[in-house]
């Protein structure tokens, strides 16, 4: 009887030790999760820093209402929200800017993603371009629309003598 007390003291123990090794791996999973899950962000990277509008010459008052995005990282290895994300808002190649309208359902998409974008306003030194003028408008890589004026010929007067 002893000699099956004892046997049967190590297959607890075995399954004791077993069971220990299935939780830690449980528990690595667990761990493992918690980093590829949204929360981890604190908040306090999306709320607005004082100095922001100084750094990026804007104005709270009047904010702009185009943003001229550019994706200046890769989506090699970052989360699949983040790719798509990227893929949604039209930045699959890298350092094409593309225009969006400042709206709080892009901001909240560009927020998940601003570590791989460069977001900047769109900027209008020539004023808004006519429809006969679009088709010469170009976009910087500073964020500026800029119309490419073509110089028209000018016409002769007869001279009379």
């Amino acid at each position: 009887m002893a000699a099956a007390a004892g046997g049967g003291g190590l297959r607890q123990a075995a399954a004791r030790q077993m069971l220990g090794k299935r939780i830690e791996g449980m528990a690595s999973a667990v761990w493992a999760r918690c980093l590829f899950t949204r929360s981890r962000i604190p908040d306090s990277v999306f709320q607005p820093q004082p100095g922001d509008h100084e750094k990026y010459g804007g104005d709270p008052e009047q904010p702009h209402k185009i943003h001229v995005i550019t994706r200046i990282k890769s989506v090699i290895g970052r989360p699949y929200w983040e790719k798509k994300i990227i893929k949604d808002l039209g930045l699959d190649k890298a350092h094409q800017p593309r225009l969006h309208k400042n709206i709080p359902s892009v901001n909240s998409r560009l927020k998940v993603v601003k570590h791989l974008i460069r977001i900047q306003p769109l900027k209008l030194p020539y004023g808004l371009p006519t429809e006969e003028e679009m088709s010469d408008t170009f976009l910087t890589s500073k964020g500026e629309l800029v119309i490419k004026r073509h110089l028209k010929p000018v016409e002769q007067k007869e001279i009379k003598s």
